[in-house]
């Protein structure tokens, strides 16, 4: 690990005018995938600032048409809030199913999306809901949010205080867990409600994406037979020592199925 300037945030503003004025600073939220990252040298940020104590950002709020959950709340927290289990249950579900308990205890849905791992959960979630983020500066759409691998429309001093989701008529989510780490080799979260029809995918590819063949014939249609002999390509897909960008393509289509299935009851 590289030397660097520790701080511990005592307010959102502190927070984000100790990045800007760093020459390279990091907001650390849960510090799931950056301290790995820093502990093997893959990155050298001159400031870390820490967000613990800033507890304006932790919270859930609940009404009959948003879930509102603050930037620093805790993946556990989201999987055992009663109010999300009944808002949305696949949102609860797919918290509960990220990592292990150190992780859902730590890790934080800000944390998890501005990092915006390729396997992550979060990003489906916020993608197929349709969802909002609210940052220090602005609001931004859950499809603008995420630009590329490790990407999103972040600014370097801006902050996730915030994610908006709204509530759908019905959800699911699915994926194909790698058996070690529990990301997802491939993850599909479906949804139909005011936001229309929505399927996003993540672990196939580079950045959650969705996949608007799918969500016409389930706007016409809302069964998993609907989608049951839907192919996507795999030019464009991930491909590892965990699975195949051919194989990804496939389970695409699975686990798309198996979203519908758990959305419909």
């Amino acid at each position: 690990m590289y030397d660097f300037n520790y701080k511990r945030a005592t307010s959102v503003e502190d927070a984000t005018s100790s990045v800007a004025a760093a020459e390279e600073g990091k907001f650390v939220a849960g510090g799931m995938t950056l301290l790995p990252t820093l502990k093997m040298r893959l990155a050298k940020p001159s400031d870390l600032v820490d967000l613990t104590d800033l507890d304006d950002l932790v919270g859930i709020s609940v009404t009959a048409t948003e879930v509102t959950i603050g930037a620093m709340t805790p993946h556990a927290v989201v999987n055992a809030s009663s109010e999300v289990q009944s808002a949305i249950p696949a949102l609860a579900k797919l918290a509960g199913l990220i990592g292990d308990p150190m992780v859902r205890n730590r890790g934080t849905i800000g944390g998890s999306i501005s990092n915006n791992d390729p396997a992550a959960d979060y990003p489906s979630a916020v993608v197929g809901l349709g969802a909002t983020v609210h940052t220090t500066k602005r609001k931004i759409a859950g499809d603008d949010f995420f630009t590329g691998l490790f990407e999103t429309a972040l600014e370097e001093d801006e902050l996730v205080t915030s994610v908006v989701f709204p509530v759908p008529d019905k959800a699911g989510y699915m994926k194909f867990p790698n058996p070690a780490s529990r990301y997802a080799i491939v993850g599909a979260f479906v949804s139909q409600g005011g936001q229309g029809t929505r399927v996003a995918i993540t672990g196939a590819g580079p950045c959650v994406f969705r996949v608007p063949e799918m969500e016409a014939a389930l706007a016409e249609s809302f069964t998993s037979e609907a989608v049951a002999d839907i192919k996507i390509p795999d030019e464009d897909l991930n491909s590892d020592i965990h699975a195949s960008a051919e194989y990804r393509a496939h389970l695409v289509t699975v686990m798309a199925k198996r979203a519908v299935a758990e959305a419909v009851g």
